[in-house]
């Protein structure tokens, strides 16, 4: 059996619920996040939606392909499923929740299932820390764009 592996993560966003939300897009991400790069394959609005499909480059090797699985605007959630072909397939659970008029809290969950041994002993040994540091980028990145409305960039940080 294939190992899986489920991490959380609670962000703080320092933005109103109805601005973080349309930035949890993989078109929208291209205006806050350094580095994501992404083709859409299918989209009948041209942004995220429920079966929306496109592909990232996973690490200058395959490319990964992403289905959204759930995007409900009314309740601010959004899922996706990344599959990473022998590598892993990865469930995105992102649940948005109002603070106040100027906080908004995003549960965010990753399960994790790896498609070969390598992958496997990531998941088991150094997951955990890539993980937190790319969740910790994120949460910079997304803040920094809510406050600025501008990129925040990797080799300025």
């Amino acid at each position: 059996m294939n190992v899986r592996k489920t991490l959380t993560y609670r962000q703080l966003n320092t933005g109103n619920i109805q601005d973080v939300f349309p930035l949890l897009c993989p078109v929208r991400e291209l205006d806050w996040l350094d580095g994501w790069q992404c083709t859409l394959v299918h989209s009948t609005s041209g942004l995220i939606e429920q079966g929306c499909v496109f592909t990232t480059p996973h690490h200058g090797k395959q490319e990964t392909t992403w289905y959204v699985t759930q995007h409900d605007p009314i309740n601010y959630c959004v899922e996706f499923v990344r599959v990473t072909p022998g590598e892993s397939v990865v469930k995105i659970n992102i649940a948005l929740q109002a603070i106040s008029q100027d906080a908004t809290e995003a549960s965010i969950a990753y399960e994790y299932t790896g498609l070969s041994e390598a992958q496997n002993l990531f998941i088991q040994t150094e997951l955990e820390n890539e993980f937190k540091r790319s969740m910790m980028w994120w949460e910079k990145a997304i803040n920094h764009y809510l406050k600025t409305g501008e990129k925040l960039l990797k080799n300025i940080m």
